[in-house]
């Protein structure tokens, strides 16, 4: 088919607010016409942080902060469609991820389960768009871990023929997808390293009262203390086998200070940002060298490709690699999640699978998402 324009939502797990972007996407590729971008209202923030526990009244609270974030994805792309003088029935599709609040794909049981609020049926009635939402429950019915989801859009715009790729996405938490050539006939692999933004904006609200520590230049004021970051390591889920997928769940606040209280003394508070910095570095490193010793290209993406301290740690402990942010593959690392969401939107239209069970772990490729017409 001809190219069709498609808008992509994504508010990720660092909570940093809602990422739109509009694209024209088909079979072959997708190209970004626009971005917008918008944050979070520090209530809705709150809540949504809160929502990742549990709490009182939390299916009502739940609720309402669904409809809360629909009405400021509402927002986001009728202001992106104005700037673009589009009307909504230019639009084919808008994929909206939702917000992660819980994640429980492996339960042993076999109830696994993943949970985005989000009210699709609402953001269809103000938008006028077909609105596909819900994309990880299938892989997760079909036995997946339904996460990663987008190592098949990593490899569909930055993979290569005559190169392997590695591209790293530095939200809340920390995803690695691993793209070999093209001509080598092996699969695609992904999973979540550890923690990256999360704990970061977590310690770095609590002792400085922003949400993040811009260009990372509080945790390079800071020494990583060697204990804590060995306890941090000790952590098991980092030499889990494949596949894996993890979130706030695990990374939260609450595991943090376990290990703080297994210390003789708390560091000083930049000297535990350093250490934060110094975990996502060194655990996506390790990642990488394990399952691609080789040495692929690194492309950024995320938030923390914009934090100068981390990109450096990750250079440090990459030294034969070239680590760039996506930027310099023609798609700004800030819309790339955004982007695949597009790309899944259209993939759900067309009836073609949007998972790879050599990442999630499904009995097999799935077609993704819940389409809720306009």
């Amino acid at each position: 088919m001809n190219d069709a324009l498609y808008l992509g939502l994504m508010s990720g797990t660092s909570l940093d607010g809602i990422d739109a972007v509009l694209a024209e996407v088909s079979d072959t590729g997708l190209r970004v016409r626009a971005h917008a971008a918008t944050g979070f209202a520090p209530a809705l923030r709150a809540e949504l942080l809160a929502l990742n526990a549990p709490g009182a009244h939390e299916l009502h609270r739940a609720a309402l902060a669904a409809n809360a974030l629909a009405r400021g994805c509402a927002d986001l792309v009728n202001r992106l469609l104005a700037q673009q003088d589009l009307s909504a029935s230019e639009v084919r599709a808008l994929g909206a991820h939702g917000q992660t609040v819980r994640h429980q794909p492996g339960l042993h049981d076999g109830t696994g389960y993943t949970l985005q609020l989000n009210n699709p049926a609402l953001l269809a009635e103000l938008t006028g768009i077909d609105v596909v939402a819900d994309f990880r429950s299938r892989d997760v019915a079909a036995g997946g871990q339904g996460a990663p989801l987008v190592p098949a859009f990593h490899a569909a715009v930055f993979g290569r023929a005559d190169a392997d790729v590695a591209v790293l996405n530095l939200g809340g938490i920390a995803n690695l997808s691993l793209l070999p050539a093209a001509g080598r006939g092996e699969p695609v692999r992904g999973f979540d390293c550890g923690p990256a933004n999360a704990l970061l904006d977590h310690w770095h609200q609590r002792h400085r009262g922003q949400p993040y520590d811009a260009g990372g230049a509080w945790a390079a004021s800071g020494t990583v203390d060697a204990a804590l970051l060995a306890l941090c390591l000790q952590e098991p889920y980092f030499a889990q086998p494949l596949p894996k997928s993890t979130g706030r769940d695990l990374f939260n606040p609450g595991w943090l200070d376990a290990r703080l209280a297994q210390l003789p003394m708390v560091p000083r508070p930049q000297d535990v940002q350093a250490t934060l910095a110094e975990l996502t570095a060194r655990s996506c490193a390790e990642s990488l060298q394990r399952y691609a010793p080789q040495g692929p290209e690194l492309l950024v993406c995320g938030g923390g490709a914009r934090n100068d301290d981390l990109m450096a740690r990750l250079r440090r402990h990459l030294p034969a690699r070239s680590v760039q942010p996506t930027d310099v593959r023609g798609l700004p690392a800030q819309q790339v999640e955004a982007a695949a969401f597009a790309w899944l939107a259209h993939r759900a239209l067309e009836r073609r699978p949007g998972n790879l069970p050599d990442v999630t772990g499904a009995r097999g490729p799935r077609v993704l998402g819940a389409i809720y017409p306009r």
